[in-house]
């Protein structure tokens, strides 16, 4: 049974994909382990009370296991399980493919659709800066093929960021010549490139699937850590136009559009803006897809999710669910979380072995 079958109150004794585990201190200064488990449709937290050091030694990030317990449904922050037990999960006993996410399309295709596009800038400095990203034996190109493109929202999962990147460089490519004064070189080269800063912050070294933040994604951010690779690259081709330079390192740094939102500048040109906008529509529509995979069948409405600060309607799936929008409503009418406060949240009750 996958994630999005179970129901709140459910006895679950299933295999899942240790996806973060970390130790954290409990109010009364003993230690417990915030786990988050899941398979391809969604993850669920759970806490372990007892035998940490025993858990952690079986249970480590990418690592699948055997968990028995209750499935509950918090009002506030969703599904956690309440444990029992929770061991190595024995050879044979799952499906790798039942726990592990991935794009909707194969890898091949995508590697031939983003060297097509790639073939079509026509400005020599570009492509020669795309050439250095995108050669086949290149190791930047290993990396930029297999990283993930978030930790958590959108496309959480190997080959992410080629699916990401690519769509939106298709979407700025097709757009491109419906509005007047853009630049359809920079645009699409800034496309391919605007989140290239993610193969030095994110880290898959465990397993796919357990994406954790490197150092210097901590301390220095994407965003940073991607424009001070290119621009590093730029130097390095001879003649290479210092306008032409500024434009592709702006739609770069300008990505996420506002300050607010980790950006130190915000779009100053066309080809930013037009970055920006599609960078954060395919964003938003990745969410949706993340969202009808955790949907359990014959479900039509998705609770609420802050990536799009609302419910997800499903129409054509099957089914009518009259309740799940009611519950959706119900949920956001609750005050959000603080991400950055979780440790606070209110702990599941221990049950009883």
């Amino acid at each position: 049974m996958l994630l999005n079958e179970l129901s709140d109150g459910m006895e679950i004794d299933q295999v899942l994909l240790v996806r973060e585990s970390e130790r954290r201190q409990r109010r009364d200064g003993g230690d417990y382990l915030r786990m988050q488990l899941g398979d391809r449709t969604g993850a669920v937290v759970c806490m372990v009370w007892e035998g940490l050091a025993e858990v952690e030694e079986h249970a480590g990030a990418g690592t699948p296991v055997r968990v028995r317990g209750r499935y509950t449904v918090h009002p506030r922050f969703g599904p956690q399980i309440n444990l029992r037990a929770l061991e190595p999960a024995a050879p044979g006993s799952f499906a790798a493919e039942d726990l592990r996410d991935g794009p909707s399309r194969g890898v091949e295709q995508m590697e031939g659709e983003i060297r097509e596009l790639v073939g079509t800038v026509q400005e020599p400095h570009l492509r020669a800066l795309l050439a250095r990203v995108f050669g086949e034996k290149g190791e930047l190109w290993a990396g930029y093929r297999t990283a993930p493109a978030a930790k958590h929202y959108h496309q959480a999962y190997p080959h992410g960021l080629l699916e990401h990147c690519l769509g939106v460089a298709q979407a700025v490519s097709a757009i491109s010549a419906t509005f007047a004064g853009i630049d359809r070189d920079v645009a699409v080269t800034g496309a391919l490139l605007h989140d290239i800063g993610k193969l030095e912050a994110y880290d898959m070294a465990g397993a796919p699937q357990a994406i954790e933040l490197t150092d210097a994604g901590r301390l220095h951010g994407e965003i940073a850590l991607g424009y001070y690779r290119i621009r590093r690259m730029i130097e390095d081709i001879d003649g290479f136009p210092e306008q032409l330079a500024q434009a592709v390192g702006h739609i770069i740094l300008s990505h996420h559009g506002a300050l607010e939102h980790g950006s130190p500048v915000v779009p100053c040109t066309r080809e930013a803006t037009l970055v920006h906008m599609i960078d954060n529509l395919g964003g938003r529509l990745g969410s949706f897809d993340r969202l009808e995979k955790e949907l359990a069948p014959g479900r039509r409405w998705s609770p609420f999710d802050r990536a799009i600060d609302g419910s997800a309607f499903f129409a054509s799936r099957a089914g009518s669910d009259q309740r799940g929008g009611e519950d959706a409503a119900r949920v956001a009418s609750t005050p959000a979380a603080d991400p950055a406060d979780d440790g606070q949240l209110p702990l599941p009750t221990r049950e009883a072995a």
